[in-house]
């Protein structure tokens, strides 16, 4: 491709880009949502929440399912002040008590349900929020609900595999992880720092 040809289609682009953000003039807090079956999904919202606290601003999070394993994303985020609720079973096929598990879901919802109606956080983590939904921990509704009457500026991210369609729907932000590769299937075991 000739230089000239080159700066010709760079130009177009570049106005492309310009009309576009010019014509995004609407603010306010999003919904953004990681799903799918490729690893990812928590590093991507604990991106995010790095991001906010580089910008001073509040942050919470709930995190379903796990367990009381150390993490790097509570041991660095929560001395920098952010709020961390985390359910304390570990995953649902070694607690096997739905009872127990929902009770556990339902506690930290409560919190998550505060925090969505606090404006001064500027972003809400729901970690695998997906998965009580799936297994029928929380109620949908509710959720959306919520979701739906959270302060205005407040920003949302949610997490998890098989993101029921409304939450989808819902969502400004959608972001579907796919497995390629994944180590653990080679037989590496997960590992701290990169894993948790």
């Amino acid at each position: 491709m000739s230089e000239e040809r080159y700066q010709q289609r760079q130009q177009h682009l570049k106005e492309q880009v310009e009309t576009r953000v010019a014509e995004a003039t609407k603010t306010g807090g999003i919904i953004i949502v990681f799903t799918g079956n490729g690893k990812g999904k928590s590093t991507a919202a604990f991106g995010s929440a790095a991001r906010a606290i580089g910008h001073d601003k509040q942050v919470g999070v709930v995190q379903f399912i796990k367990g009381t394993w150390e993490s790097g994303e509570y041991n660095l985020l929560s001395r920098n002040g952010v709020e961390f609720h985390i359910m304390k079973t570990g995953f649902t096929w070694e607690t096997q008590d739905k009872v127990a598990d929902t009770l556990a879901a339902q506690r930290v919802w409560e919190q998550g349900r505060r925090m969505l109606s606090d404006p001064s956080y500027h972003l809400v983590i729901l970690d695998e929020l997906t998965y009580m939904i799936t297994y029928g921990y929380l109620a949908l509704d509710e959720i959306i609900t919520t979701l739906k009457e959270r302060p205005k500026n407040q920003s949302v991210i949610i997490t998890g595999r098989a993101c029921h369609r409304d939450l989808i729907a819902l969502a400004d932000t959608v972001s579907e992880l796919r497995p390629v590769k994944h180590a653990f299937d080679c037989g590496v075991k997960a590992q701290k720092g990169i894993d948790w």
